[in-house]
């Protein structure tokens, strides 16, 4: 009977590790990501249900219990929660997954076991008591409740790398300490992953927050691989690994996107030199348009680009812009999305707003697919976007931003950038574009301006 059941949970644990890597499979396209996500949902349904009837296991109702009650609590924050606050919810889950690596540790310790499986615990440990507070401090930065600027001092990186070698003599002498007399050097371990998790976050600016959080995610998942180790799981192991790895590659392909250390990221700005403002003179005069002028230009052109950003998710702008989209298509007129890496303060969060809309998804092009296109393009509509857009990427050494790949809309023949004010970006940084001859401004909130110029195209 014991052995039958030890096959079928193999097989069920083989079966949802397929469906994890089919949910990844299908997140990689917008069109596929909804069944991915089913996917996921099933094959981790079947690994909770595989692992609770597990023989082993006890005080199976009181697991039911805490499921519920946890599924429940999921379940009304996935409903209430905006789009513009989804960053802020996925790092602050991501230190759920650490919280619970550690807890797993400390669980796992006092079971006793062999010199290796006390390895596997102090790694474990340390690295979710990184990801435990590294998220809470990058959900704080996300929400506006800890400053966006990096936390720089003289010395920082002298500290954590003095941190992490007491960490490393503390793990010598926790796996040599007899019986359970290393819990004290686990715990100051603990406390000092804490504190390193801190510090490594808030070095970091605001501007690499979509990084950060992807990073994070990562961390996440070989905080539960750790986890795996632990409880000698399988399914764990290969899932935590799989999250790790992804979400890896994920923050590899950003850092390109931003023109930032891969390695200056993860240690919390190793390497950067101190971030300054540009030193180059704008030249030109900001100019603005009306609501009517807008219509006007999108009635006489041929060919239109809509680079969402930020601001487009704060107003909720992307439901009147899809219906903006469907009128000047049926006019005949070709319109197109262009979208950046980190638009957004999330990896692919203005492709999930404009799903959320209805926008026809092979209308939404990714930055390298469109910019080859602009110099063709009659008008350019910048929605709530500023750092995406900055030539000063491209033509200002001095720009902290410089080497950013970004959506060069200054090449079309007009620009209308929509924004509540002349406030610089998440970079903190001017934007040349506002200033150009081809570029109008068009103030006010997104979605209340979308609306006026639908009035005039009805008209």
């Amino acid at each position: 009977m014991l052995e039958n059941f030890a096959n079928i949970q193999t097989a069920a644990y083989l079966f949802a590790s397929i469906l994890f890597i089919l949910s990844l499979g299908g997140l990689s396209s917008q069109e596929s990501a909804k069944r991915g996500v089913l996917y996921g949902i099933v094959g981790m349904i079947i690994a909770i249900l595989a692992t609770i009837l597990d023989t082993n296991v006890q005080g199976h109702l009181y697991i039911l219990i805490a499921v519920a009650i946890a599924s429940v609590i999921g379940i009304i924050m996935a409903r209430r929660v905006e789009m513009t606050a989804m960053p802020q919810l996925v790092a602050i889950l991501h230190s759920f997954v650490g919280l619970a690596a550690v807890l797993v540790g400390y669980g796992s310790y006092h079971d006793g076991a062999d010199t290796v499986h006390l390895i596997e615990v102090f790694v474990g440990v340390f690295i979710g008591a990184i990801t435990f507070t590294g998220s809470i401090i990058a959900w704080g930065k996300l929400d506006g409740k800890i400053r966006s600027k990096p936390l720089l001092y003289p010395g920082r990186h002298a500290v954590n790398i003095m941190l992490v070698i007491i960490s490393v003599i503390l793990g010598v002498l926790f796996v040599q300490a007899p019986g359970t007399e290393g819990l004290i050097y686990l715990l100051i371990m603990t406390a000092i992953a804490f504190f390193i998790g801190v510090m490594l976050v808030m070095a970091i600016g605001g501007a690499d927050m979509p990084v950060v959080v992807s990073m994070l995610n990562s961390y996440s998942g070989w905080a539960a691989a750790a986890a795996g180790f632990m409880l000698s799981n399988d399914l764990l192991i290969v899932t935590g690994a799989l999250v790790g790895s992804s979400g890896a590659i994920l923050s590899i392909i950003m850092c390109e996107a931003m023109n930032r250390s891969f390695l200056s990221v993860i240690f919390g700005g190793f390497g950067d030199t101190p971030v300054k403002g540009s030193d180059q003179v704008i030249e030109g005069e900001v100019t603005s348009i009306t609501h009517e002028e807008t219509a006007e230009l999108l009635k006489n052109a041929n060919s239109v680009v809509i680079v969402p950003g930020y601001g487009m998710a704060v107003a909720k702008a992307q439901y009147p812009i899809r219906e903006m989209v469907d009128i000047l298509r049926k006019e005949g007129k070709e319109v197109r999305f262009a979208i950046h890496p980190v638009a957004g303060r999330l990896p692919g969060h203005m492709n999930v707003l404009l799903a959320e809309a209805s926008v026809p998804y092979d209308i939404v092009l990714e930055m390298d697919e469109i910019n080859e296109d602009l110099p063709d393009t009659d008008v350019v509509m910048v929605i709530g976007a500023n750092d995406v857009v900055n030539p000063g990427a491209q033509d200002d050494p001095s720009s902290p931003i410089y080497g950013m790949p970004v959506i060069e809309a200054w090449k079309a023949e007009k620009v209308i950038v929509m924004k509540r004010s002349m406030s610089v970006g998440y970079a903190g940084v001017e934007n040349p574009l506002f200033y150009k001859n081809n570029t109008d401004m068009l103030y006010g909130d997104a979605k209340e301006s979308v609306e006026k110029i639908l009035g005039f195209l009805r008209g």
